[in-house]
């Protein structure tokens, strides 16, 4: 039995650094802090107002980012898939070389954003006011989806969901 305890912890120290949220960074993100380059993989931001906040390159996959407010926060690089970013604000926010792949934005705020080179792929913007964006191209928005009542710059459009 304690050769097998052994084995086991041997074999769990190979395996290399897990990938799951981290906890501490979590914390110091709700405490208002930036955070580039962290793990908030599943992070639970609900709600959180804070402007200017530095995310880039973090990883944010799955996270709740329902009803927050950050103006002018930097998600540039930031891999956002599947995030839930429903009824939130991001006024002047950059999401410039991030994956938004399958993330929510359903009527959420986006004036002044920055999507230049964002992976959009299964984005919702149902109801998002974004016509005011920078960096949309048709290309990306044709990997997204919206509805009659998402607001996107001059001369672009969205597929329905």
């Amino acid at each position: 039995m304690k050769r097998l305890i052994a084995l086991t912890l041997a074999v769990a120290s190979l395996a290399g650094p897990a990938s799951a949220q981290n906890a501490g960074q979590i914390a110091r993100v709700r405490a208002g802090a930036s955070c580039p380059g962290c793990n908030l993989f599943q992070a639970d931001l609900m709600g959180m107002e804070r402007s200017g906040l530095n995310f880039r390159k973090a990883r944010l996959r799955q996270a709740t980012l329902t009803a927050v407010v950050m103006n002018r926060a930097s998600f540039a690089g930031a891999d956002l898939r599947d995030v839930d970013a429903s009824a939130a604000v991001f006024g002047g926010a950059s999401f410039a070389g991030a994956n938004l792949t399958n993330a929510n934005f359903v009527g959420s705020y986006l004036q002044g954003a920055n999507f230049s080179g964002a992976v959009l792929t299964g984005a919702v913007f149902s109801g998002a006011e974004m016509d005011r964006a920078v960096g949309l191209t048709q290309r990306q928005l044709d990997q997204a989806c919206g509805d009659e009542t998402t607001q996107l710059p001059r001369g672009l459009r969205i597929p329905k969901c």
